[in-house]
């Protein structure tokens, strides 16, 4: 049997031994949660499930798009016995939402989080040469306050929220690693002196032990660095670039170093090895401008929500994680707003060597999202603790530019300090402290709660039934950026009607002269089978074919208003980017320049030339 999604999962940071643990599991729903009262995790499950697909993906073999409070998994292995003398860790790249993870009848981990990665410890459980059972339940009703992105919390998908995801969603594996073993690097580039930063992590240590690293380029050893590792609890080494063989790391030449770093005890053996990569490239901001390796690149990025029809939140084959960077690069995007999902790591990988740029988001919906976030609901340090997660898994990823802990939290100012308040600046503050590297945009649009914020932003959609006359109030919301006046909130008039009797809602606290971008806009629906709806209809029904606004007549009407959306952002000097919504159709929401089988709906040439014409890449270069 062909094993599902058999790539390495951590290419950032590869040991030569491993083995991946997808394919066939043993697998039952649980729909009350009551398995382990039942004695569930002791016997054999009802039927089975192909890993790392989720069961309501039809890839999974299950295709279950209800609710699934738990749902458990089981399958035996035989750990390799040319692994001996060494611990046996398992790792889940990523499983949703609560899990707890037993290994021949042992329980060996819990973890909350359904996009971060976790490992258990079979050390004194299993070893090589063992048969090693394991049982995984996983438990999700994401209904109640939880992170969960676009996860539905009704049965049908409707408006921007889709089919769930429960359970196991990305690759399971082992690995060996002695006693003494390296942890996840942390790779920080410093363009300014020509080096890069390792700090290096290690299990244990032990008096002797040193830490080695090599920095390559292409074939040739370009810098060696050593020092003891027995001192710190993370020792660093700084591997300087010779002159002649700095390359900066950029959209135009995304070039890699190749680094091999190892851990060596008293007598000189190696005791670990791993090896990884690195780009050189910086981020710094200069008055209302974000510049890479010093440079002005306006960031013409697209909202991909990372979703398959028959995969869900899982992408099908690596080939499909490749194709979207493609498509939208095709399309004329130089990079994307990785949408409320952590995306998998390889998907980072593909990014950092087709030199594609991202900004890193966490999937707070669910726990912030439209509305209040109330005392009784799950604490701040329960999604704090979650984003850490996904920050220490991709902190060295040089495509990554920039990060977002939260989108959208619709609650206006009020006269008291709120949940929503804190838990804004606890996820601002922990993103800051875990990377002084990068910029930091507090809240993707309408609720900015931190002065400090590195990007301030707006969500900017035309929803009028006349589009002539949307077009005309867009441009005029952001005529004032010139003299810092962005446009800060939702439409006041949509406010009104959504909670009447309000007064003046007023979201963010002001501007102050950050980099600004529009970071969602057009979200232009176009399906050529579907009944064309007005405004209001859109908004009324919203579990098939939608998008905002009135609908347009034809795939040309889509592509002008593309243009004409485009151009008054491209032609403001004191924007550093946008972000048009989006790259595919996902499942009912129909406003993708692709269709939710990544076939193009219009004229991919038409589509670059708009984001791409002379006159405004000159205006950008200038700047």
């Amino acid at each position: 049997m062909t094993i599902p999604r058999p790539d390495y999962p951590r290419p950032q940071f590869v040991r030569p031994d491993w083995m991946c643990l997808n394919g066939t599991w043993q697998f039952e729903i649980d729909a009350g949660d009551s398995g382990y009262e039942r004695g569930v995790h002791e016997r054999d499950l009802a039927t089975e499930i192909t890993v790392p697909f989720c069961p309501e993906a039809t890839l999974s073999g299950i295709g279950n798009v209800d609710f699934m409070a738990a749902v458990w998994y089981r399958r035996t292995v035989t750990i390799p016995e040319e692994w001996g003398g060494r611990r046996v860790l398992l790792h889940f790249a990523a499983v949703d939402y609560d899990t707890t993870v037993w290994v021949n009848g042992i329980e060996v981990v819990r973890h909350r989080g359904g996009f971060s990665p976790f490992t258990c410890e079979l050390d004194g459980i299993a070893g090589p040469g063992d048969t090693a059972t394991i049982v995984v339940r996983a438990r999700d009703d994401n209904r109640p306050s939880q992170p969960r992105g676009k996860q539905s919390a009704t049965y049908q998908n409707e408006a921007c929220n889709y089919t769930r995801t429960t359970g196991i969603w990305q690759t399971v594996w082992m690995e060996p690693v002695g006693r003494y073993a390296l942890r996840r690097p942390r790779i920080t580039p410093d363009v300014a002196n020509s080096m890069f930063r390792l700090e290096q992590p290690i299990t244990q240590n032990a008096s002797g032990l040193r830490l080695r690293a090599s920095l390559r380029a292409g074939t040739a050893v370009i810098a060696v660095a050593e020092c003891r590792a027995d001192l710190d609890l993370a020792p660093r080494l700084d591997l300087h670039i010779p002159a002649d063989r700095r390359r900066l790391w950029s959209p135009s030449d995304p070039y890699l170093y190749d680094l091999e770093i190892e851990l060596v005890d008293s007598t000189g053996q190696v005791v670990d090895r791993a090896t990884s990569y690195a780009g050189l490239r910086s981020v710094a901001i200069q008055e209302r401008q974000v510049k890479i390796n010093g440079e002005v690149i306006f960031q013409r990025l697209v909202l991909d929500q990372g979703y398959y029809a028959d995969g869900i939140m899982t992408a099908p084959s690596d080939a499909d994680l490749v194709r979207d960077i493609e498509l939208s690069m095709a399309a004329g995007f130089n990079g994307a707003r990785l949408h409320q999902k952590v995306f998998e790591e390889r998907y980072l990988y593909h990014a950092d060597r087709l030199g594609y740029l991202v900004w890193g988001e966490f999937a707070d919906w669910g726990a912030s999202g439209f509305g209040a976030m109330h005392d009784h609901q799950q604490p701040g340090v329960t999604y704090v603790a979650q984003w850490l997660e996904a920050l220490e898994r991709d902190y060295s990823h040089p495509s990554i530019i920039g990060w977002c802990p939260l989108n959208e939290t619709w609650q206006w100012l009020r006269d008291r300090i709120t949940v929503l308040d804190d838990a804004t600046r606890a996820m601002f503050l922990a993103t800051k402290a875990m990377d002084t590297s990068r910029p930091v945009l507090d809240t993707s649009g309408y609720a900015h709660r931190v002065p400090e914020s590195d990007i301030y932003d707006s969500h900017d959609y035309i929803q009028d039934i006349d589009f002539r006359v949307g077009l005309e109030k867009f441009k005029q919301r952001h005529a004032g950026l010139p003299e810092g006046k962005p446009y800060l909130n939702p439409d006041p008039e949509r406010m009104i009607k959504q909670w009447p009797g309000q007064g003046p809602i007023i979201w963010s606290i002001p501007y102050r002269g950050q980099p600004y971008f529009v970071s969602e806009f057009g979200g232009f629906k176009w399906n050529p089978n579907a009944e064309i709806k007005s405004a209001e209809e859109n908004l009324q029904e919203r579990t098939t074919s939608w998008g905002y606004g009135a609908d347009p007549a034809s795939a040309d009407e889509v592509c002008a208003r593309f243009e004409a959306v485009c151009d008054i952002l491209l032609d403001n000097p004191h924007m550093f980017g946008y972000c048009y919504t989006q790259l595919t159709d996902v499942f009912q929401e129909e406003n993708g320049i692709f269709f939710f089988d990544r076939t193009p709906k219009f004229d991919l040439e038409r589509i670059r030339a708009i984001q791409q014409r002379p006159a405004a890449i000159e205006q950008q270069a200038a700047r």
